[in-house]
């Protein structure tokens, strides 16, 4: 190990030392864990059922011609979570003695790829498990596929009088939509098309609560939240529904006070308000039935739980717990039948279920080689390889050579400086100024290299890790992959698959494929803090060094975009079998090059063509031969049939 390592050699470095630096044993529990061969394995049933090889079933699904970047999905993990949140609930309404039960849906926005969406319903059929929509696309796969008459369908967002229209007549097809009235003005499109129509939906109202939410997306509730009905609003509804002879159908009240809630108390205090306006709006007449307490069931994305933004200080059991002993505790008092409980828990159903794997095409380094000495160097020069000199004959690891490493350093970046002064004036040339640049690394190195193992050293020193700090250029695009990084600065877990068996010894970041400055990933978990930097291995030549993004699940594929026209990644569906293997279940093949094109309204066959003309210019000019024509008309043919990303 050379001196640029920025973290010390053990040589008895072990997988579960990994395991603790990337922190899989918290939020990875109970999908993720790593094996002997330091590979990460995946148990898709959680604490039963058996475990699949990670780094194994990529090298598989690649001999199958699917390419990393992959997006594999395990459509065990998501029937588990399932299984886990329905599970919560029947435990919390045993416990308290709820005289009610929980009925699920799931938000479409959070994923709409068809089959997860047909999974989870067919999953959940023994749940009278229900779908949440926020638009007229979303209803249409809802009422496609929602064809259970118990299972609701919760129509949210905006609606036009089509939408209202579709879901009362959906109602006599047999579903059960519940219009959820969240602006004042869809009261009077209601009535409107219930009295055309001769018939009504199911409807609810969104309360906008006063309690505050905490976390990314706590300005979005509360009493200037986009969606909802104040209190006088909510009053003046349930006239109008009266007047109309439709208060007979106000059965649902609806709240939500933001997406990943942190912290357990926000909840408690929500559900409080939430119940006691659902007491008064039986009072007020309507026959209600049911509470949906929207989304915002929290994922641990860092394994600290706690009620930081990337975690949260409670699991699925106390979340349930809250609910259902909250709910209770306010409706009996006042004898009201206790409400069928609604969740719309997308995120926590998700987010475990897809693994983003990439590989990484090369890195980028601070130069720190040792140049040689030529005859005539510029002071500044000499000066720097005065500095490393010294740097070199200090005492390694000794406490008391802190100050002069310190003063080293400094002295390093200050005629760093002066060399570039010096070539914007023009006093020193090109290779000269490289020479400054590259024996300022070698001072980086080796004032890293000579510096003891403590918590003493001074700041401007513990920084040198970043300065020695590699970039590693990862094959995708934030953008398409994983735009909460770059959009909301959303923390996943990221962690090689494999290698684990071994200490690494870089620091690093990815950067993507995309030409933007904030294509990247810099920002990591660590023990329930934010760090900037990733432990990574030295890259080997001619073998592939893999990265997972863990926990993305949810909206990622939904919100990426085509910057720079990289498109959607190959994604495949992973389910076991009960031989303890498993089968490809489903491959939805990324976006090509051509099909990329096209969503911007350009013709790849009419670029082709173009192109076709232009080399038989250049051949009359005589600036290309036929062959050279017919190979790269050949490469720009191959390039529109594949993938918008890398390949070897």
């Amino acid at each position: 190990m050379s001196a640029a390592d920025p973290i010390q050699d053990n040589k008895s470095w072990t997988v579960a030392d990994s395991a603790a630096l990337y922190g899989l044993d918290h939020w990875g529990h109970p999908y993720f864990s790593a094996n002997a061969n330091g590979h990460v394995q995946v148990q898709p049933r959680g604490d039963q059922g058996s475990c699949l090889d990670l780094v194994e079933l990529v090298e598989e699904l690649k001999s199958r011609n699917l390419n990393l970047p992959l997006l594999i999905r395990f459509d065990d993990i998501l029937e588990d979570r399932l299984e886990r949140l329905h599970s919560a609930f029947e435990e919390a309404i045993s416990k308290y003695g709820y005289a009610g039960r929980y009925q699920g849906v799931f938000p479409v926005k959070c994923n709409q790829q068809r089959h997860v969406v047909e999974q989870l319903v067919e999953s959940g059929r023994q749940w009278h498990f229900g779908l949440e929509a926020g638009s007229k696309a979303e209803l249409l796969i809802a009422l496609s596929l929602v064809n259970d008459p118990e299972a609701l369908l919760i129509c949210n967002g905006y609606k036009d009088q089509r939408y209202i229209e579709t879901a009362i007549l959906a109602r006599r097809l047999g579903r059960q939509p519940v219009v959820v009235i969240e602006q004042p003005d869809e009261v009077e499109r209601i009535i409107r098309s219930s009295q055309e129509l001769g018939a009504a939906p199911f409807l609810g109202v969104r309360a906008k609560l006063t309690t505050r939410s905490t976390g990314h997306w706590s300005s979005s509730v509360g009493e200037k939240a986009k969606f909802g009905l104040s209190v006088p609003d909510l009053l003046a509804t349930v006239e109008a529904l009266r007047q109309a002879d439709l208060l007979s159908d106000l059965r649902l009240l609806h709240f939500h006070i933001g997406s990943q809630i942190n912290d357990i108390a926000v909840l408690k205090d929500a559900l409080q308000e939430a119940a006691q306006i659902y007491v008064e709006l039986t009072k007020l007449g309507a026959p209600m039935g049911y509470l949906d307490v929207g989304g915002g069931l929290g994922v641990d994305y860092d394994g600290s739980r706690s009620a930081s933004a990337a975690s949260t200080n409670y699991s699925l059991q106390n979340y349930a717990n809250d609910v259902v002993a909250t709910v209770r505790e306010c409706c009996k008092p006042h004898g009201i039948t206790l409400p069928i409980l609604v969740s719309e828990s997308g995120r926590a159903i998700a987010s475990h279920f897809s693994i983003l794997v990439f590989d990484v095409l090369g890195t980028g380094t601070v130069p720190g080689a040792i140049p040689k000495q030529t005859v005539e160097e510029p002071l500044t020069i000499h000066n720097l390889r005065e500095t490393l000199s010294g740097v070199m004959a200090t005492q390694k690891g000794a406490v008391s050579e802190i100050s002069r490493l310190q003063e080293a350093w400094n002295d390093a970046i200050k005629f760093k400086e002066d060399a570039l002064a010096a070539f914007r004036l023009g006093y020193i040339s090109l290779p000269e100024r490289a020479l400054a640049e590259q024996l300022t690394g070698a001072c980086a190195e080796a004032i890293m290299g000579q510096l003891p193992c403590n918590e003493t050293i001074p700041d401007d020193l513990q920084s040198l890790r970043a300065v020695l700090a590699s970039t590693y250029y990862a094959n995708l695009s934030i953008f398409r992959s994983a735009p909460d990084t770059w959009a909301i600065e959303q923390l996943f877990p990221l962690m090689p698959i494999h290698r684990l068996n071994e200490e690494p010894t870089q620091l690093g970041h990815f950067a993507d494929l995309t030409c933007d400055s904030d294509g990247k990933l810099d920002r990591f978990i660590g023990n329930g803090q934010t760090k900037t930097l990733l432990e990574l291995h030295n890259l080997r030549q001619n073998e592939a060094y893999m990265i997972g993004m863990f926990l993305a699940g949810a909206y990622q594929e939904v919100m990426g975009n085509l910057h720079n026209l990289f498109g959607s990644t190959n994604a495949v569906h992973i389910r076991l079998t009960t031989a303890g293997g498993y089968q490809v279940d489903h491959v939805v093949r990324g976006n090509t090059n051509s099909e990329v094109l096209e969503a911007m309204e350009h013709n790849p066959e009419l670029l082709l063509e173009r192109l076709r003309l232009a080399s038989e210019l250049a051949i009359q000019r005589g600036e290309l031969k036929i062959n050279d024509v017919r190979r790269l008309m050949d490469h720009l043919e191959a390039s529109l049939r594949q993938t918008t990303y890398l390949q070897g």
